[in-house]
């Protein structure tokens, strides 16, 4: 049993093998092999070894005995292999990313804060746009697009609603699906900074004007976000807010629902809360 790589298994006869020691190519390939003729006996299914960049000597020899790259971060490359008779269900690599856009809303003006940008797709366009980007690794779509508003235009933001999303295939090198989520933030302050970087001018803009623009009334995705803008300043709309809660492993995290129907489970729960003291 020495020659077994250690490793960890999970819920799905599966193991994952963590390499951080150091270790020669052909004493590898002599573990791996009796690794997985044991992991065969056992009944195992998907294998996963992570190796970190130090030890990318291992790779082929990894590859050799059957093998494939599932996914890479910046520090460790993940390979997967299934060695059961049974169908394969290693899930596929991570499919989508996740952009907001903010609707900043100054009620009593009735203005929107806008933004032109120095690259990417809308550079000399001539467009005012919605702040944009996309959510981290392990943030919340309401937090990730008041960090957004704030990286782009140094404007205190407030997420109050998901207003749409929209769901584009391909988008990201040209592979992974774009999950874009339009949302409404209420602006805490409203002296502009532009991210020198990234924006060419950053203002706030009548929500008319923003709704007008050609470029907004040309292409009809935009012009279907635009009107829910305007409808949302109008107060004739009303998106998804959210309600705080924990998975069943006791992880935060929140469900995003209709506001009326969040804000009455909110009232809900904390007349439980108030009523067991």
């Amino acid at each position: 049993m020495d020659n077994i790589l250690i490793g960890e298994t999970d819920n799905y006869d599966g193991v994952t093998v963590t390499m951080e020691e150091p270790m020669d190519a052909e004493v590898f390939t002599h573990r791996l092999r009796a690794s997985l003729s044991h992991w065969r006996q056992e009944g195992k299914k998907g294998i996963w070894i992570k190796l970190p960049l130090g030890l990318a000597n291992l790779v082929e020899s990894a590859v050799t005995e059957g093998f494939r790259y599932h996914h890479a971060e910046p520090e460790y490359l993940m390979l997967v292999s299934w060695i059961s008779n049974t169908p394969d269900t290693i899930p596929a690599n991570a499919s989508h990313i996740v952009g907001v856009g903010a609707l900043v809303l100054n009620k009593l003006t009735r203005e929107v804060l806008v933004v032109q940008e120095k690259s990417g797709y809308f550079k000399d366009k001539n467009v005012w746009k919605l702040p944009t980007g996309v959510v981290h690794e392990g943030e919340d779509i309401c937090d990730g697009v008041a960090r957004e508003v704030e990286e782009e235009t140094g404007i205190i933001a407030d997420f109050v609603e998901v207003l749409s999303f929209r769901q584009s295939h391909k988008a990201f090198l040209k592979q992974k699906t774009d999950l874009f989520f339009l949302c409404v933030l209420t602006p805490r302050s409203y002296d502009i900074t532009e991210q020198k970087s990234e924006i060419l001018q950053a203002k706030w803009m009548p929500i008319k004007e923003y709704v007008e623009q050609p470029w907004n009334q040309k292409k009809e995705m935009f012009k279907i976000m635009a009107d829910i803008c305007e409808k949302k300043c109008d107060e004739d709309y009303v998106g998804f807010s959210t309600l705080e809660t924990v998975t069943g492993t006791g992880k935060k995290s929140f469900v995003y629902c209709n506001a009326d129907h969040a804000k009455s489970l909110v009232a809900t729960r904390d007349l439980a809360s108030s009523s067991s003291l």
